[in-house]
C-alpha cells in the first residue's frame, strides 16, 4: 500500500480515537431519551477504532496512539450542546473517511466508504438536517482544510483508549 493510504488510515483511526472521547462527553449531557443512540454511535466508534488498529498494522505502520484528553471543540454544559458535538464528531469522521476513500484501494476502500456513508447518516439524524455531499471538503493547495483540520486536532489533542469509558463515562475536561 501507498503512503498515502497509511497516512489517511492514520487519520481516521486518530478521528475515531477522538469519536469515541467525544461520545464519552456526549453520553454524559445527552438527554435520557437519546441516550440509546449516543451508545451505539461510542459503539459503533469503538468497532471501528479497533478495526483500523489492525488495518494500520497490516499496512505496516504502528497505530497512532490515543491519548488521555481531547480539547472539545466547545464547552459541553448540557443535552443541547451534547448533541451539536455528536454532530460534529461525525461529520469530522466523515470528512477524514472521505480521504482514506480516496486513498485506499479494494476492501479497504469499501470500509472506509461504508464508514463515511454510517458517520454521514449519524450527523444527520443528530443535526435532524443533512449536508450535500458529506465528507467532500475543499482542501486548499497547502493541504489545509476542514478533513486536515479535524486530523490534525485529532493528532494534536489525542484522545482515551475507551476502555474503562463510555457514554456517561468520560474523564477530562468537557470545555
Amino acid at each position: 500500500m501507498s503512503d498515502g493510504t497509511r497516512k489517511a488510515a492514520q487519520a481516521a483511526l486518530a478521528a475515531e480515537h477522538a469519536a469515541v472521547y467525544g461520545y464519552g462527553v456526549v453520553g454524559g449531557r445527552i438527554a435520557a431519551g437519546r441516550r440509546a443512540e449516543a451508545t451505539a454511535a461510542y459503539d459503533a466508534h469503538r468497532a471501528r477504532r479497533d478495526a483500523l488498529v489492525r488495518t494500520v498494522r497490516d499496512l505496516g505502520a504502528e497505530p497512532v496512539a490515543a491519548r488521555a484528553a481531547y480539547a472539545l471543540p466547545f464547552a459541553v454544559p448540557d443535552a443541547a450542546a451534547a448533541v451539536r458535538l455528536a454532530a460534529l464528531l461525525e461529520d469530522r469522521v466523515a470528512d477524514v473517511y472521505s480521504d482514506l476513500v480516496r486513498a485506499a484501494e479494494g476492501p479497504l476502500r469499501r470500509q472506509a466508504a461504508d464508514a463515511l456513508r454510517e458517520s454521514a447518516v449519524r450527523a444527520v439524524r443528530w443535526r435532524g438536517s443533512s449536508v450535500p455531499f458529506p465528507g467532500l471538503v475543499e482542501h486548499t493547495a497547502d493541504g489545509s482544510g476542514p478533513a486536515a483540520e479535524a486530523a490534525g486536532t485529532a493528532a494534536k489533542t489525542g484522545g482515551g483508549t475507551g476502555k474503562g469509558s463510555g457514554p456517561g463515562n468520560a474523564t477530562g475536561s468537557a470545555h
